[in-house]
């Protein structure tokens, strides 16, 4: 998850920069007035705020689907482990329901014997 986070970071580092860098060479290479400059400046940065901001969209949205995948796949583990508990602790009472009747039995057959003595 990290991974996919440095590369949505990364992402949107490199586009962000590449915006400003296209925007200020647009700006040094072109021959405008100073009122149209200031217009276009105005518009590019409405653009790619509005860019970032959809990409931030993406980038939430993807985090959030990513969270709930990995949340409903530790809630299964968790399921299948508790599963295996309960049966292992059934299989352990049972085991020790098991010894304590032959423990008994066993109790009951020398005492059986010491009396016929």
């Amino acid at each position: 998850m990290s991974d996919s986070a440095s590369e949505i970071g990364a992402f949107m580092a490199g586009f962000v920069i590449g915006g400003l860098v296209g925007a200020a060479t647009a700006l040094i290479l072109a021959p405008q007035s100073g009122e149209e400059t200031r217009a276009q400046i105005a518009t590019r940065s409405l653009e790619l705020r509005d860019a970032s901001a959809h990409q931030y969209e993406v980038a939430r949205t993807r985090v959030y689907d990513t969270t709930g995948q990995v949340q409903e796949q530790a809630r299964i583990v968790l399921d299948e482990g508790r599963s295996k508990m309960s049966s292992a602790l059934e299989k352990d009472k049972a085991a020790a329901a098991s010894a304590q009747e032959d423990n008994a039995a066993h109790d009951m057959d020398i005492a059986g014997e010491d009396a016929a003595s």
